[in-house]
Parts: structure tokens; C-alpha cells; sequence
């Protein structure tokens, strides 16, 4: 078992579908499915770490409201260490409204609201120093600890022999590669999609566009596609791993599990096949039902998901 520090977004999820079309002003729309999860990376990767049996300690911020205990004991109830949770009066909680569609495809309205305020003070030596790797996720949503900050924590990281990873999120702002690059050094693992890592890099093709984040000296990139599976590749191996085909209820958080997946194949020593085919078999059991991790089981689960899935 190794222990994992995971830093990042936390969201209260209120997830309806499917929404495949929205009402007019001032009439009601009547759906079938709607309940309120917690999300955000940091969530979502750390219990599917703990699920696959990993002891996990989750490091964010929340308001001092309802929704801010419901996130945090959330987390406990699932055998989650809280103590890097801080509560700020200054902001609310983070929320989302999740609207899925007939195909699971997703839109959302997001308030950022005290995941802005997380700060590298915030993240004491105490919540990382024995943990194995320290993995960030929501780069580019958490706007007082992107950039230098991020940069500056990942070196006190690496100075303790610690490896590093971490998980982009959709940059509104545009900024891409100057909010992430100072970081880019010191990262082991770097997990985005195919999108997000297209607009760091400027590369659109697969290899060129891995290359980009590899002569930084990260050793190992994996880019999430979706239905058309992952590309992993380091200095020496370049590998595409195929999807399992399932049946898509709510694709939210798919990505953070199979950053999950990844991570605990990639500390196994796994090759690169199976380590991806474990992320793509925790990303394709997310997807079959409703929130963010209640689709993902337990490590056997997940093994004997990949023997009986092609």
C-alpha cells in the first residue's frame, strides 16, 4: 500500500440528467436522475486511490457552510485522511451544476469559489513528507497556487525524493503554457487530455505533442482521449491504448480515475500497456453510473473488470 497526498479542486456536484435541451424562462423541466456528489480532482482521484486500496490524504480548501461538511465528510466516511482540508470564511464552497445529456456527454456551471483561495502556506510539510508520490489536480482552477507556487511546492517535494504528478483542467483564462511552465520541471507524470495538453503544448499531433512535455524532463506523459482510449509515451516507449467499450451514463470523472488507475499501475512497476489498460478499465467503470467514483470498484474489481471487458 502507498500512501498518496492528492492537492486540488474540491466541488459539491449537483448532477442531473439527461438534459438534452433546456426549459424557457419561467417553465419548468421535469428529469428523472438528479443528486448531489462531491467532485473536483482532488476528490475524485483520492477515493478511487483509496478504493483500489491506497492510503490517501487529501489536501484543499472549502467554505464554512453545508455544502463545505458535506464534502469533507464525505471524504472521511470513504476512509480518507481531511486533515489538509482548510475551511475559509472568505469564499463558499466550489459547486457545480452538472447537466448530463442521453449520450452522458456533459456541460457544466461552475463557481470556484474557495478553491481560489488555496495557497502553497496552506499545504503543510506534515500532509506529503511520507508519502510516496504528491499528486495535483486542477491546475489552472486554482488561481492563488498556479504558476510559481505550484513550482515552488513541487521543489520541496522533489528535494524530499518524492515523485511528483500531475492533472490539467480546462484553462478559461487562455494563459496555458505561461501558468504551467514553471512547473513543467519538475514534474515525474503528466496526465491531461488531448485537448488541454494540445493548448500547453501547441502541438497537435500525438507524438510531437508528448514530446513537448517530455524534453522538460518529465518521464512519463499520459494524454486521456476519451472513447478512443489513451497515448502514453516516455524517452523510450510510445504506446496507444484502446478503450474498453461500456455504456455511458455520466462521464464525470473519468478522467481523475483513470489518473487513479494510472498512478497506482505506474507505482506497481508495471509496463506501460498495463499500466494504461488499468487507468482506461478505472475511467470505462466510472462512466456506467451516476457521480463522479460510484462506478469504480475495488482493486479485483477493477482486475477481473479487464479479464471479461475487451
Amino acid at each position: 500500500m502507498a500512501k498518496i497526498t492528492c492537492i486540488g479542486i474540491l466541488v459539491a456536484d449537483l448532477v442531473g440528467r439527461p438534459i438534452d435541451h433546456f426549459p424557457e424562462k419561467g417553465q419548468l423541466m421535469i428529469i428523472p436522475q438528479m443528486g448531489l456528489y462531491v467532485g473536483g480532482g482532488a476528490h475524485n482521484t483520492g477515493v478511487v486511490l483509496r478504493r483500489l486500496g491506497e492510503e490517501v490524504v487529501v489536501v484543499g480548501k472549502v467554505g464554512k457552510d453545508g455544502l463545505g461538511e458535506f464534502v469533507v465528510n464525505t471524504l472521511k466516511k470513504r476512509g480518507i485522511d481531511t486533515r489538509g482540508i482548510v475551511s475559509t470564511e472568505d469564499y463558499p464552497t466550489s459547486s457545480t451544476m452538472v447537466m448530463v445529456d442521453g449520450k452522458g456527454e456533459r456541460s457544466f456551471i461552475h463557481c470556484t469559489g474557495a478553491n481560489r483561495s488555496l495557497q502553497e502556506r496552506d499545504i503543510l510539510d506534515e500532509f506529503f513528507l511520507d508519502s510516496q508520490l504528491v499528486h495535483i489536480s486542477g491546475t489552472f482552477l486554482l488561481p492563488s497556487f498556479d504558476g510559481p507556487d505550484t513550482a515552488h511546492f513541487f521543489q520541496r517535494v522533489k528535494e524530499k525524493g518524492i515523485i511528483t504528478s500531475l492533472d490539467t483542467y480546462w484553462d478559461e483564462s487562455g494563459k496555458w503554457l505561461q501558468t504551467i511552465e514553471p512547473s513543467l520541471p519538475y514534474i515525474d507524470i503528466f496526465i491531461s487530455n488531448r485537448d488541454e495538453s494540445t493548448r500547453i503544448s501547441g502541438q497537435r499531433h500525438l507524438v510531437e505533442n508528448a514530446q513537448f512535455f517530455l524534453d522538460y524532463g518529465i518521464k512519463v506523459v499520459a494524454i486521456k482521449m476519451g472513447d478512443e482510449g489513451s497515448f502514453i509515451m516516455t524517452n523510450k516507449e510510445k504506446i496507444f491504448v484502446p478503450p474498453y467499450r461500456v455504456e455511458v451514463v455520466d462521464g464525470t470523472g473519468a478522467g481523475d480515475a483513470f489518473a487513479a488507475g494510472f498512478l497506482v499501475g505506474y507505482l506497481k512497476n508495471w509496463d506501460l500497456d498495463r499500466t494504461g489498460r488499468f487507468g482506461n478499465a478505472c475511467g470505462a467503470m466510472c462512466v456506467q453510473k451516476m457521480g463522479s467514483t460510484e462506478g469504480v470498484g475495488d482493486f479485483e474489481e477493477v482486475m477481473e473488470f479487464m479479464k471479461t471487458h475487451s
